[in-house]
Formats: C-alpha cells, sequence, structure tokens
C-alpha cells in the first residue's frame, strides 16, 4: 500500500477514482491483524490503496472522522463515499464484505 504521509497526497490520491484509505498505527494491534489478511482483500479489488499513519497525520484522521483504527475509508471524487470503523473491521469477511461494496 502507498502510505500517504501529507494532507496534499490525500488529497490527490482520493480526488479521482475510488480509492480506499486504510487510517492505521504502527503500535495497534488490529491493524497488524488487518495486515495478515488486507492483501488478499486488494488483489480482488479494482480500487486504489492507501495507508495513513494516523499519529503522523492526526489532523486529517480527526477531520476524517476517524475514531478508532483500523478504519477503512472509501473516497471518490475527493468525497468520503463510505467508512468501515474499527470495530466492523476485524475479520477478514468483515472487510471483504465492505469492499465488496464498491
Amino acid at each position: 500500500m502507498n502510505e500517504l504521509k501529507t494532507v496534499e497526497s490525500f488529497e490527490q490520491a482520493t480526488g479521482g477514482k475510488r480509492s480506499v484509505v486504510v487510517f492505521s498505527a504502527d503500535w495497534c494491534p488490529d491493524c497488524r491483524r488487518l495486515e495478515m489478511f488486507i492483501d488478499d482483500i486488494k488483489a480482488g479489488s479494482t480500487l486504489d490503496w492507501y495507508e495513513v499513519d494516523r499519529d503522523e497525520l492526526l489532523d486529517l484522521t480527526e477531520k476524517q472522522e476517524v475514531r478508532g483504527i483500523p478504519s477503512l475509508l472509501v473516497y471518490e471524487n475527493g468525497e468520503k463515499i463510505g467508512h468501515l470503523h474499527s470495530a466492523n473491521a476485524k475479520t477478514p469477511e468483515e472487510v471483504a464484505a465492505f469492499i465488496g461494496k464498491y
């Protein structure tokens, strides 16, 4: 996954076609669990995938209303069109079902 390190890179990545941004952090155990199966889900997806370290871009994380991590947000043309909150992003089935909508 491409890591977005600035607000500008985030805006560029989410400003066009549908894309998924995973908000996570190195210290987060649930984020590490997500890493174990996310590649399989990405492989079956036509979306562009990016990652934001919530600790590095805390203002952006708050602006995007990310309250828990990991959270997966789907964007199209700069607009958030989907949000899988951390409580519902614990299993491969939950994440795959969410991504399958897009």
